[in-house]
């Protein structure tokens, strides 16, 4: 018997009173090191001798640990269990129980031995362990209303066993048997005593669990662990077709147009049936059919369908504009002066087009030639509009006639040394011009079958003066007399010198 044993028999034998109280706790984590505190902590008493720590067997007969005196750096160990390795006491007395188990979970007493009492202090010792949680059984997609295993949540090895719920979008699931089946369980570990506690929902999504955020919550004495899923896709079948006419607008003949179905579904279906004009086609991997060249004839309805139901389609109608515009004559037109000239426009429109004239590219009204002059020639154009349509036909008018001269007139310069002889015609192709006279300083213009010649004549004597025109459709010819320009010079000077009547026989 050692002499701490030796020493409390002794004490025990004089009648010295044992105090033992109420027992505290301390709670320990799984795999670490229990600390037990003698006497909750408190400075040991100044007459110590020594402290004794012991437990509770599990058949509730006392099992000795070690004993520590007051002037010993060690203890004396005195288990012969499994608690042999794994106990040692530090400098504030405490117990320290390395690689804590469940086995631990019992009352361990520490005895404080001294000169004048003898007490006791029980503590119990409780080990939590926080569970690892994962989520298994995770499926690829969600079925609309076909309900599916969403997962099972696993908090593996856990003490206190962990408690379980489910959340979607942060709100708890509550299980209805329909929608939401939860079927929880749980596991003890027969060797170590941990929990383990099990959930499975069960889960029949609706188009709005798109995008939503399922997780496990995980409740433990030493706090809460959420597990989240990334948001699932939600598979549902077609509901309905949509039709787009893909096309710029208004569609006018000769455009190319795309026809695109689309369906809810998802995923999206990716074959389906287009009814062109009543012929059905079906389009295998592809949303879309292309009408190319399209003509006023394809304007209509047109539907889409799913391959795999006909009853669920969509309809839209196609309205193509056209524009046609149809004018005579076209091209060069060549007429007399004189004659008539029939225009006739005809136009056919899906709409309202408005009309418009132009000649030599200034606007007029629409022509009518009942008695066609030289004025009336020109280049016409009628353009046809209807929003972003537009049609153009033109004609070039030439009224061609033989030349006729309108005017011949003579005026003398201001200084009277020579005469303007001026000759005015009309005619198509532009005439020529043939004086009977010698002439200088001629000028000519020819505008809209209008030819004037002017030339200067000097003549010594009076003459009549022939002014000729000719194109290859005929000639024309006009005289004027004119008197001598030296003459007239004589006149002018004999007036000057004798303003007075004189004889003939003078001059």
């Amino acid at each position: 018997m050692d002499l701490a044993s030796v020493l409390l028999l002794a004490f025990m034998s004089a009648g010295t009173l044992l105090q033992v109280l109420v027992a505290e706790s301390v709670t320990a984590l799984y795999g670490e090191t229990i600390t037990v505190p003698c006497n909750g902590g408190a400075a040991p008493p100044a007459d110590l001798m020594f402290i004794k720590w012991k437990y509770e067997k599990d058949d509730g007969t006392s099992g000795d640990l070690l004993i520590k005196q007051v002037h010993s750096e060690q203890a004396t160990l005195q288990a012969t269990d499994g608690y042999a390795p794994r106990v040692s006491t530090d400098d504030k007395f405490n117990l320290l129980i390395s690689k804590a188990t469940l086995r631990d979970q019992k009352t361990f007493t520490c005895m404080v031995v001294s000169e004048s009492n003898v007490m006791e202090y029980p503590i119990s010792v409780l080990v939590h362990k926080k569970p690892s949680v994962q989520i298994m059984d995770k499926p690829g997609s969600l079925q609309k209303d076909k309900t599916v295993t969403l997962g099972t949540c696993v908090a593996a090895a856990a003490n206190p066993a962990a408690s379980i719920k489910w959340t979607k979008n942060g709100v708890p699931l509550v299980a209805d048997g329909k929608a939401v089946v939860i079927t929880p369980s749980m596991k003890l570990d027969p060797a170590t005593g941990l929990s383990t506690t099990s959930s499975t929902l069960q889960y029949a999504a609706t188009k709005e669990d798109i995008g939503a955020v399922f997780a496990c919550v995980s409740t433990h004495e030493l706090g809460e662990q959420k597990t989240a899923l990334e948001p699932f896709p939600v598979h549902y079948p077609s509901e309905k077709v949509s039709l787009q006419i893909l096309s710029k607008t208004p569609i006018v003949e000769g455009d190319n147009v795309t026809l695109k179905c689309q369906a809810d579904g998802n995923p999206p279906p990716s074959s389906f049936f287009f009814y062109v004009k009543g012929q059905k086609t079906p389009e295998e991997n592809s949303d879309s059919y292309t009408l190319t060249d399209i003509n006023r004839g394809a304007a209509g309805e047109y539907k889409c369908s799913l391959k795999n139901n006909e009853k669920i389609e969509a309809v839209q109608s196609i309205a193509v504009s056209y524009l046609d515009l149809s004018l005579s004559p076209t091209g060069k037109v060549v007429k007399a002066v004189g004659d008539t000239l029939s225009v006739k426009m005809e136009k056919v429109a899906s709409d309202e087009a408005e009309v418009s004239w132009t000649k030599n590219g200034k606007p007029v009204k629409e022509p009518e030639f009942s008695k066609l002059s030289y004025a009336d020639a020109g280049a016409y154009a009628c353009e046809l509009s209807m929003g972003t349509l537009s049609r153009r036909q033109s004609f070039e008018l030439v009224v061609e006639g033989k030349p006729v001269i309108t005017s011949l007139t003579k005026y003398r310069n201001g200084d009277a040394t020579f005469k303007v002889l001026t000759c005015e015609a009309e005619g198509v192709p532009e005439p020529s011009f043939q004086w009977s006279i010698n002439n200088t300083n001629e000028q000519i213009s020819y505008i809209n079958g209008k030819a004037i010649h002017k030339i200067d004549v000097s003549p010594s004597a009076n003459l009549t003066v022939t002014c000729s025109v000719t194109n290859r459709l005929g000639g024309h010819s006009k005289t004027i007399n004119v008197s001598s320009v030296f003459k007239e010079i004589k006149e002018k000077m004999g007036k000057i010198l004798f303003p007075f009547p004189v004889p003939a026989y003078f001059l």
